[in-house]
């Protein structure tokens, strides 16, 4: 797979785009005598992805990692789904990110300043490269390096790291499968992210070798949009509530990229018992602060300035 095939690919009318997703389920899901599930978290691609998967194969199971940092309407909305088994984390967010550190900027950059807020003696030549780009050989390369915009994070007074989902979602999930041997379908999409685009190109639709399949992978948002609203599939009340993401409420990946408001700012106003308790209690507030991004909404600005 290539950029140019992808582009090819996310272009397509979604009338394909479904054809050659059904394929790829059907290929993995025969691959596997049907020990499939569906990895589902209640979202609007995971809902897409379990109408297409069960259209095909209408008893494969979901499975739901209920981590205590979903919204409430997610929650809600996951119970009305039939066939849904319900994974817990071992440990909760607030011991995640004490032992951790907390989730922000990106993946990649949080696991890059994680290397360098824990130096020993075992990392100094991954440190050279978070801080330098000089790799093990000496040579300098543009990847893998914390971006100065970010350096200052090193020094900050709390920990980041990017480990949180392996923790909270990973975690649960490898358990099931090594408890079932089921393989799962996911519902990520090489639009998502870097590393999504990464993933599917490296390894397509369906990965064999580690018993992943992501049918929906050459979509674009619209097209789930499409899809949801031209055969009136019921999805989560959330988005309706102008949230764009629905994954962890106190998730902070990405916000410094939002248009205000952004998704705390929205949650101030939609969620504020779970905002408040996100701020103060965990500490995101303190995060948000040293980074420079807004979380309280202008005109709540304006009150306290009165």
């Amino acid at each position: 797979m290539n950029h140019d095939k992808l582009k090819v690919r996310q272009a397509m009318p979604l009338e394909l785009k479904i054809i050659l997703s059904q394929q790829r389920i059907r290929q993995f899901h025969d691959h596997f005598q049907g020990n499939t599930y569906v990895s589902f978290s209640g979202g609007k691609d995971s809902t897409v992805l379990l109408h297409l998967v069960r259209q095909m194969y209408p008893t494969v199971p979901a499975v739901f990692v209920d981590t205590g940092l979903e919204y409430p309407e997610i929650r809600e909305f996951v119970k009305t789904i039939d066939n849904v088994t319900w994974l817990k984390p071992k440990i909760p967010f607030t011991e995640v990110i004490n032992k951790y550190g907390y989730p922000v900027i990106s993946k990649e950059q949080a696991r890059y300043i994680r290397d360098c807020q824990n130096p020993t003696d075992r990392n100094v030549i991954t440190r050279r490269r978070r801080l330098t780009g000089i790799d093990r050989n000496g040579v300098q390369k543009k990847s893998g390096m914390i971006s100065k915009k970010w350096l200052k994070m090193i020094d900050s007074p709390f920990k980041i790291g990017e480990q949180c989902c392996d923790v909270m979602k990973k975690a649960p999930v490898k358990k099931y499968k090594k408890e079932t041997g089921r393989m799962q379908f996911v519902g990520t999409m090489a639009s998502d992210s870097r590393m999504r685009r990464q993933s599917y190109l490296r390894v397509g639709c369906n990965s064999f070798e580690n018993g992943s399949s992501q049918p929906m992978a050459f979509w674009l948002e619209e097209d789930v949009w499409s899809y949801l609203k031209g055969k009136d599939i019921p999805y989560c009340s959330i988005y309706d509530t102008g949230v764009k993401r629905t994954g962890c409420m106190f998730c902070m990946f990405g916000v410094h990229l939002e248009k205000q408001p952004n998704r705390f700012q929205l949650m101030q106003k939609t969620h504020p018992k779970q905002y408040d308790y996100c701020i103060n209690k965990l500490g995101c507030g303190k995060v948000m602060d040293y980074i420079g991004v807004p979380f309280v909404t202008e005109d709540d600005l304006f009150l306290d300035c009165s």
